[in-house]
């Protein structure tokens, strides 16, 4: 299969770990997008999120969407929000395949609960958050995405398959 493909979804969606067994089935180079931010500044996106506010972290973000969806025959996982930006949304949706990758918002807690590297997350009630989360992103998930694929209950390797056969 040729060409990019892009996953977006909420945080513990499974985009990463989704993303780098499809990307070594189909012999692609993986990214996340959040990751490579942290290895180019060297510091956490929590770190970031402090210093420069959530609209610094998101430049940053746009930014380095902007430059891997430019690469030939990649897979990259987005970060949770990177869909907030109508600019982000364009540049995926043209130049790869979207994959939103869907769970339901219990699921996503379960996922999220005990991670410290989840700004958003830094709250009395990180349910809530997600609910919020959930119910704001949903739609743009939906608007950019040329397939949505439930995670729910699947194992990794289900979802790949499911996925791979979307594909083709």
């Amino acid at each position: 299969m040729a060409g990019n493909i892009f996953f977006v979804g909420l945080m513990g969606a499974g985009k990463t770990t989704v993303g780098r067994v499809l990307a070594k089935h189909l012999h692609k180079a993986f990214y996340d997008s959040d990751h490579e931010i942290e290895r180019r500044t060297g510091v956490s996106i929590p770190y970031i999120f402090e210093v420069e506010g959530e609209s610094g972290f998101r430049r940053r973000e746009s930014a380095m969407i902007d430059e891997l969806v430019r690469m030939p025959d990649v897979v990259v996982a987005t970060g949770g929000g990177a869909v907030l930006l109508e600019e982000n949304r364009k540049n995926l949706k043209q130049h790869g395949t979207v994959i939103y990758l869907r769970a339901h918002v219990n699921e996503l807690w379960i996922r999220t609960r005990n991670d410290k590297n989840r700004p958003l997350l830094q709250t009395a009630d990180p349910r809530k958050r997600l609910e919020q989360l959930f119910e704001q992103r949903d739609p743009l998930y939906r608007e950019v995405a040329h397939h949505v694929v439930d995670t729910g209950g699947q194992s990794v390797n289900t979802i790949v398959q499911q996925i791979e056969s979307l594909i083709g």
